[in-house]
C-alpha cells in the first residue's frame, strides 16, 4: 500500500497489487473473481488503519463528471454490496470526520485531496473520458465557489496511473484532448506508429492550474500502473482488478 499522508490528521492511501493476497489485493466488487475474497481484502485495509469496513463509502463509477457530498448517512455505502454503492459519479467529497472515501482505478488517474482550513477531503477518478469532461476542473470549482473553500487551502495527490509512453490513442481520442483547448503539450505523436500518446497526469494538473490551483498544492506520484508490477492495468491484462485510493480526516483535524 502506498502512503501519501499520515499524520494525525488526514491519511490518504493507495492500495497496491500484491498477489500475496486474495486476487493480488484487488479491491473492486465490480470487477472480481469473488465477492468474498473483496470484502475480505477491504476488511483487512480498515483493520490496519483502525476504522471499519463500515466507515467507507464507495462510488458506482461511470467515468462522468458527476460528484457527490457524502453525509454521516452514507457511511457503509458500498462496503460490502454494490447496490448501495453511491451511483454514477466518480467523485465523492465531504465535511464530516472520520469517513473513508473511496476511489478504484486500473490505468485511470486518482486525485485524493484536503483543505487545510475548510476541513474537507475527497477523492476523484478521472480516466480519460472523465478528463475531457474536465471532472477534476468543475469538482474544485464547485467547492470553491459553493463550499466557500479558498484555492489556495487544497492540497492534492495525483496517484499512480498509466504514463504516457502507454497511454496509446488513435487520432479520435487525442482530438477531444486537443480540443480542450490547453493539452496541447500533453499530446504526442509518434510518427513510426502512427499513433498518439497522451500525458493524463499531466493534463489534469493543467486544469487544475486554470482554476489557479498552484504546483507546490499538488503531490505526483508517476508510477505507471502499466510498467510496474504492482499495478492494476486494464490497458496492459484486460484483466479483473482494481486499486482502491482512500482519504480519511480525523477528528482531531476539527
Amino acid at each position: 500500500m502506498k502512503i501519501f499522508i499520515k499524520n494525525d490528521q488526514i491519511l490518504a492511501c493507495m492500495t497496491m497489487k500484491d498477489e500475496t493476497k486474495l486476487e493480488a489485493n484487488n479491491m473492486a466488487l465490480h470487477s472480481c473473481k469473488n465477492e468474498a475474497n473483496i470484502i475480505e481484502n477491504r476488511k483487512r485495509i480498515a483493520a490496519e488503519i483502525g476504522a471499519s469496513i463500515d466507515d467507507f463509502v464507495f462510488p458506482t463509477q461511470t467515468h462522468s463528471a458527476n460528484f457527490y457530498k457524502v453525509t454521516e448517512a452514507d457511511k457503509g455505502r458500498g462496503a460490502t454490496t454494490l447496490d448501495d454503492a453511491i451511483a454514477n459519479t466518480d467523485a465523492l467529497y465531504t465535511f464530516e470526520p472520520d469517513i473513508v472515501l473511496c476511489s478504484f482505478s486500473a490505468d485511470c488517474v486518482p486525485i485524493l485531496f484536503y483543505h487545510e482550513t475548510a476541513n474537507v477531503i475527497g477523492v476523484i477518478h478521472s480516466g480519460w473520458r472523465g478528463t475531457i469532461q474536465e471532472i477534476a476542473k468543475k469538482f474544485f470549482q464547485h467547492l470553491i465557489e459553493q463550499e466557500n473553500c479558498s484555492v489556495k487551502g487544497f492540497r492534492i495527490v495525483i496517484g499512480p496511473a498509466i504514463c504516457k509512453e502507454k497511454f496509446e490513442v488513435d487520432e479520435d481520442v487525442a482530438s477531444l484532448f486537443r480540443e480542450l483547448g490547453y493539452a496541447k503539450e500533453c499530446i504526442h505523436f509518434n510518427q513510426e506508429k502512427n499513433k498518439f500518446f497522451i500525458d493524463n497526469q499531466q493534463t489534469i494538473i493543467q486544469q487544475l492550474q486554470l482554476i489557479g490551483i498552484k504546483q507546490h498544492q499538488i503531490m505526483i506520484d508517476d508510477t505507471c500502473t502499466f510498467q510496474h508490477e504492482a499495478g492494476f492495468s486494464h490497458r496492459r491484462d484486460k484483466e479483473k482488478g482494481r486499486h482502491m485510493a482512500f482519504i480519511r480526516r480525523s477528528k482531531s483535524c476539527q
